[in-house]
Protein backbone atom coordinates (compact mmCIF):
# COMPACT_ATOMS: atom_id res chain seq x y z
CA UNK A 1 0.00 0.00 0.00
CA UNK A 2 1.14 2.94 -1.11
CA UNK A 3 0.23 7.16 -0.18
CA UNK A 4 0.90 9.63 -2.65
CA UNK A 5 0.46 13.44 -1.83
CA UNK A 6 0.61 15.87 -4.13
CA UNK A 7 -0.70 19.83 -4.00
CA UNK A 8 1.21 21.77 -1.69
CA UNK A 9 3.09 24.97 -2.77
CA UNK A 10 4.00 28.54 -2.51
CA UNK A 11 0.97 30.76 -1.02
CA UNK A 12 0.05 34.30 -0.10
CA UNK A 13 -0.98 35.13 3.56
CA UNK A 14 -5.31 34.99 3.08
CA UNK A 15 -4.56 32.58 -0.11
CA UNK A 16 -5.75 29.02 -0.26
CA UNK A 17 -4.23 25.78 -1.07
CA UNK A 18 -5.60 22.11 -1.83
CA UNK A 19 -3.96 19.05 -0.64
CA UNK A 20 -4.63 15.17 -1.99
CA UNK A 21 -3.61 12.00 -1.05
CA UNK A 22 -4.24 8.90 -2.86
CA UNK A 23 -3.88 5.38 -1.64
CA UNK A 24 -2.64 2.62 -4.14
CA UNK A 25 -2.46 -1.24 -3.92
CA UNK A 26 -3.81 -3.96 -2.48
CA UNK A 27 -6.67 -2.28 -0.66
CA UNK A 28 -9.78 -4.26 1.25
CA UNK A 29 -10.62 -0.96 2.85
CA UNK A 30 -9.71 2.44 3.80
CA UNK A 31 -10.56 3.17 7.75
CA UNK A 32 -9.06 6.59 8.92
CA UNK A 33 -7.28 9.13 6.98
CA UNK A 34 -5.96 12.19 8.33
CA UNK A 35 -3.20 14.73 8.08
CA UNK A 36 0.04 15.77 9.65
CA UNK A 37 2.35 18.76 9.39
CA UNK A 38 6.01 19.25 10.81
CA UNK A 39 7.09 22.79 10.44
CA UNK A 40 10.72 22.86 11.08
CA UNK A 41 12.41 22.09 14.37
CA UNK A 42 8.99 20.81 15.68
CA UNK A 43 7.29 18.00 15.98
CA UNK A 44 4.50 15.85 13.62
CA UNK A 45 1.21 17.51 14.52
CA UNK A 46 -2.39 16.42 13.79
CA UNK A 47 -4.06 18.68 11.44
CA UNK A 48 -7.60 16.71 10.87
CA UNK A 49 -9.17 13.47 10.29
CA UNK A 50 -12.28 11.72 9.19
CA UNK A 51 -13.23 8.25 9.64
CA UNK A 52 -14.66 5.97 7.13
CA UNK A 53 -17.93 7.13 7.18
CA UNK A 54 -16.75 11.09 6.78
CA UNK A 55 -16.90 11.99 10.23
CA UNK A 56 -14.03 14.83 10.31
CA UNK A 57 -12.21 16.17 13.51
CA UNK A 58 -10.06 19.17 13.31
CA UNK A 59 -6.95 20.31 15.37
CA UNK A 60 -8.07 23.85 17.13
CA UNK A 61 -6.14 25.81 15.10
CA UNK A 62 -7.37 25.24 11.99
CA UNK A 63 -10.64 24.81 12.81
CA UNK A 64 -13.10 27.30 10.64
CA UNK A 65 -10.27 27.29 7.86
CA UNK A 66 -9.45 23.56 6.87
CA UNK A 67 -11.94 20.86 5.65
CA UNK A 68 -10.86 17.60 5.34
CA UNK A 69 -12.82 14.89 2.76
CA UNK A 70 -12.31 11.81 1.48
CA UNK A 71 -13.48 9.99 -1.83
CA UNK A 72 -13.81 6.44 -1.11
CA UNK A 73 -14.21 5.64 -4.76
CA UNK A 74 -11.06 6.82 -5.68
CA UNK A 75 -9.35 6.12 -1.83
CA UNK A 76 -8.15 9.57 -1.71
CA UNK A 77 -8.22 11.95 0.80
CA UNK A 78 -8.43 15.64 0.80
CA UNK A 79 -7.71 19.22 2.67
CA UNK A 80 -9.08 21.83 1.51
CA UNK A 81 -6.80 24.84 3.38
CA UNK A 82 -8.35 28.85 3.32
CA UNK A 83 -7.07 31.87 4.84
CA UNK A 84 -3.67 30.80 5.26
CA UNK A 85 -1.36 31.90 7.39
CA UNK A 86 2.34 32.09 7.65
CA UNK A 87 2.25 29.34 10.92
CA UNK A 88 0.67 27.00 8.51
CA UNK A 89 3.90 26.88 6.72
CA UNK A 90 5.06 23.20 6.74
CA UNK A 91 5.40 19.74 5.69
CA UNK A 92 2.12 17.98 5.20
CA UNK A 93 1.94 14.27 5.49
CA UNK A 94 -0.91 12.49 4.59
CA UNK A 95 -1.93 8.93 6.72
CA UNK A 96 -4.15 5.85 6.65
CA UNK A 97 -5.32 3.55 8.71
CA UNK A 98 -5.57 0.41 5.54
CA UNK A 99 -6.96 -2.91 5.72
CA UNK A 100 -5.17 -5.13 3.02
CA UNK A 101 -5.04 -7.93 1.57
CA UNK A 102 -2.01 -10.24 0.30
CA UNK A 103 -2.48 -13.64 -0.83
CA UNK A 104 -5.38 -14.06 0.40
CA UNK A 105 -4.23 -12.77 4.73
CA UNK A 106 -6.15 -9.80 5.56
CA UNK A 107 -3.48 -7.47 7.38
CA UNK A 108 -3.90 -4.05 9.18
CA UNK A 109 -1.14 -1.59 8.69
CA UNK A 110 -0.71 2.47 9.15
CA UNK A 111 0.51 4.29 5.62
CA UNK A 112 2.38 7.45 5.29
CA UNK A 113 2.42 9.24 2.24
CA UNK A 114 6.69 11.44 1.48
CA UNK A 115 5.07 14.61 2.49
CA UNK A 116 4.19 17.72 0.45
CA UNK A 117 5.79 21.43 1.50
CA UNK A 118 3.02 24.27 2.14
CA UNK A 119 4.55 27.64 2.67
CA UNK A 120 2.98 30.90 3.38
CA UNK A 121 4.25 34.04 2.86
CA UNK A 122 4.54 37.55 1.05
Amino acid sequence: VQLQASGGGLVQPGGSLRLSCAASGSIFRINHMGWYRQAPGKQRELVAAITSIGSPNYADFVKGRFTISRDNAKNTVYLQMNSLKPEDTAVYYCNADVTGLYSGTYYVTSEWGQGTLVTVSS
